[in-house]
């Protein structure tokens, strides 16, 4: 697995992010990047490949992760306005209960939102089940701080 970050400098997150796969893909297989195609939920893909990606951004950045597995990444600037009210919808009970004990509510929430949206795009099954219907812990190793950002990447 491939993870990589960028300023948006100017373009948009779909440009910066595609820039990104792009290098990626060429530094892992010194190919050109191939077509790509949407699955009906949404998911982007590579046809008849093996190869798996997966692109966020952030008002200011772009993440892409490229991996042999499904994969999904989703990031969110740390300095972000949270509307902590929000833990009233999308977390399931069990991250309801890490939630109210967090000494950080802010960033408890944002962990459990990348960590929720990372696995919608692993996924590709869109909003089926989710939000609340996953049960991850804030202490998940597959969040990390990245260029400013708390980042997840789910395989």
């Amino acid at each position: 697995m491939k993870i990589a970050s960028c300023a948006l400098d100017g373009r948009t997150g779909h440009e910066a992010g595609r820039a990104l796969l792009a290098a990626l893909y060429r530094e892992e297989t010194g190919l050109e990047l191939p077509p790509i195609a949407i699955a009906a939920g949404g998911k982007p893909y590579f046809p008849g490949s093996d190869w798996h990606f997966s692109v966020s951004h952030t008002p200011r950045r772009a993440f892409c992760a490229l991996s042999r597995r499904e994969i999904g990444i989703d990031a969110e600037e740390l300095d972000r306005n949270v509307n902590l009210a929000l833990a009233e919808k999308i977390l399931s009970p069990g991250e309801r209960v890490q939630f109210d004990a967090a000494p950080d509510k802010r960033r408890a929430l944002l962990t459990f939102w990348v960590l929720k949206e990372a696995q919608v795009k692993r996924t590709g099954d869109g909003l089926r089940g989710y939000p609340n219907g996953t049960d991850f812990s804030l202490n998940d190793p597959r969040v990390t701080e990245m260029d400013g950002c708390l980042v997840a990447v789910i395989e």
